[in-house]
């Protein structure tokens, strides 16, 4: 185990009941991807450092998501550094530089939906790059980002409208963000859009989100330099239908981990401590 792993206690059929869970989740995703490498990210927000611990140690899954910065913190202090932690949440402005300066294996956020907060994450990657000591083996390049896109039009969700807005904040990344690199766009979607959509129908967000991709890399060809930007789309209830539209993320929580405890009643330092006696 790494620098700072905790000794937790492992329930062997929680384990296994988790393993299992995923290789279904897994035999699904490749089911529909048609050969298609898609990243299975397993969020695990308000589900306690040993559940983490377990799949990883079962099945070396290597991508979690948590949507709270300091749950998020808390948790990569006591897991392997080998996990590569996905920020999935609603990201405040002031939590960016914390959440990049202190997590060094921190891979990608998902939810970039402003050019302010784009800055103050370039500027967190940036301090964790010069605090690094001259002979660390740890390799630190760019942190990867998606732009949130609010495919949805939904007030109460975040992320930037499609066209001028997006390539606005595209383009701010790509030319003034040297620390960051645009892996590519993220959309939530209604859920009521998803669940209505029938076998043998496309979800509109998803549409939205892929023609938005096509359109940026038009638009950023020379800026992008040839690369190509992924999709993350497609959670728990609909992600059969989002890799069948080309995503190449998926975010599953739910029906790997269960049921999510409330938020109030959740905390990760307890949590640890538990499974330590």
């Amino acid at each position: 185990m790494s620098d700072g792993v905790v000794d937790m206690k492992i329930d062997p059929s929680r384990a296994k009941a988790l393993s299992a869970a995923l290789q279904s989740v897994s035999e699904r995703v490749g089911t529909v991807a048609g050969g298609r490498n898609v990243r299975i990210v397993a969020v695990s927000k308000l589900k306690p450092a040993a559940d983490i611990l377990a799949l990883y140690n079962e099945t070396k899954l290597l991508h979690f998501g948590e949507n709270y910065a300091q749950e998020l913190m808390e948790k990569a202090a006591v897991l392997p550094r080998e996990i590569r932690w996905h920020f999935i949440g609603g990201l405040q402005s002031n939590k960016c530089k914390p959440l990049t300066s202190t997590i060094p294996n921190l891979f990608l956020v998902s939810s970039v939906d402003s050019q302010k907060k784009a800055t103050q994450l370039d500027k967190g990657r940036a301090e964790l790059h010069s605090s690094q000591p001259s002979d660390s083996t740890l390799t630190l390049g760019p942190l990867n980002i998606h732009i949130q896109i609010n495919t949805s039009g939904e007030e109460s969700k975040s992320g930037v409208t499609p066209g001028s807005e997006a390539t606005d904040l595209a383009r701010h990344v790509l030319t003034s963000c040297p620390h960051l690199n645009l892996l590519g766009l993220m959309t939530i979607g209604a859920i009521a859009r998803s669940k209505a959509v029938k076998e043998g129908e496309e979800n509109e967000d998803f549409i939205s989100l892929r023609e938005e991709r096509d359109r940026l890399e038009k638009e950023l060809g020379e800026e992008l330099k040839g690369r190509k930007l992924e999709l993350s789309m497609g959670m728990s209830d609909d992600f059969e239908g989002a890799i069948e539209m080309g995503s190449d993320e998926v975010r599953v929580g739910s029906t790997i981990f269960g049921a999510r405890p409330p938020k109030e009643d959740f905390k990760v330092k307890s949590q640890v401590e538990a499974g330590k006696s």
